[in-house]
């Protein structure tokens, strides 16, 4: 499926009247009032929090949403961050680095940092494509909320591990509106027909859980429907990869196969690989280099002039 891609806030007012009075030897005279008719002018808008922000009905359709001091709807573009889990577990919690990250090196941008509907426990909420729509469920909310947040309406994603394959997905699939300027995927799985994935005894158990066929048309070959590398369109967004070469969950491949798809999309993209595991044991200067790749993408797709 190719994409066509396309608070409360308070004004304060004050009026200065002045009357004037001006005498003669002979007589006093009352002069016409005269009003300094002052152009209403907004106090400047501070930093704000807001957590837990409900987008749906379900206990875990909440987000974070960090608002920087004189935002306005004109300039003040958003960072969504997706965490991982594995699509059955995890929380917004574990990207507080990245909210540190961008209040030091990006401080006129909003973030969203957002749960979602995680695969379990029974009765279980299928991952796919549930949690593409729950990305999409932000999205609008604060779309439909530009004017009361103050932001404008253009996204960066930054997702690790399932976030990352979520974030893909969205953008690849399901961001008809041409609002996410670009993804940084973080060892997020991109190929579900990997024999990594598909020759594993419980894929197809695991497969038929996650997948809510009700919501795909008969015969879809749900694997390849839920791999970002088979969804990559010429209207795909930019794409920063970031994988190990030794992860023992998502196999590097995976980071080459994406590679090759934005290469011959023609996607602008960057691919980094890290010696190490699932960015849980890469050496500080990998971080460091990470964490100024990420920087160089958001200056460069989602600048706020």
């Amino acid at each position: 499926m190719s994409k066509n891609k396309k608070i409360g806030i308070h004004w304060m007012v004050c009026f200065l009247m002045i009357g004037m009075i001006s005498c003669s030897s002979s007589e006093v005279e009352t002069s016409p009032k005269q009003e300094d008719n002052q152009e209403e002018q907004p106090l400047p808008l501070t930093a704000t929090t807001l957590t837990d922000v409900a987008y749906g009905q379900h206990p875990q359709q909440k987000y974070d949403l960090y608002l920087p001091a004189d935002r306005s709807s004109s300039r003040t573009k958003v960072l969504v961050l997706v965490h991982g889990g594995g699509w059955i577990e995890g929380d917004k919690s574990s990207m507080t680095p990245f909210i540190d990250l961008i209040k030091e090196r990006h401080p006129d941008h909003a973030i969203v940092n957002m749960n979602y509907v995680l695969a379990t426990p029974v009765p279980v909420v299928p991952a796919f494509p549930n949690q593409f729509l729950d990305i999409d469920r932000v999205v609008e909310k604060l779309v439909a909320e530009k004017e009361a947040l103050q932001i404008l309406p253009e996204f960066g994603m930054i997702g690790t591990s399932a976030g990352a394959h979520l974030s893909l997905m969205y953008d690849f699939v399901y961001d008809e509106g041409d609002r996410i300027k670009f993804v940084v995927d973080i060892v997020g799985p991109t190929d579900f027909t990997h024999p990594f994935f598909s020759e594993d005894p419980n894929f197809e158990l695991a497969l038929s859980l996650f997948v809510d066929e009700s919501q795909y048309p008969t015969g879809t070959d749900y694997a390849k429907a839920t791999s970002p590398v088979f969804q990559v369109n010429p209207q795909s967004s930019p794409v920063a990869l970031f994988y190990g070469d030794q992860d023992p969950l998502v196999p590097l491949d995976n980071g080459v196969a994406l590679d090759s798809a934005l290469t011959a999309n023609g996607i602008p993209h960057d691919f980094t690989i890290y010696s190490g595991g699932h960015g849980d044991d890469w050496g500080e200067a990998d971080i460091l280099d990470l964490q100024e790749k990420i920087s160089g993408f958001i200056r460069e797709y989602l600048l706020v002039d």
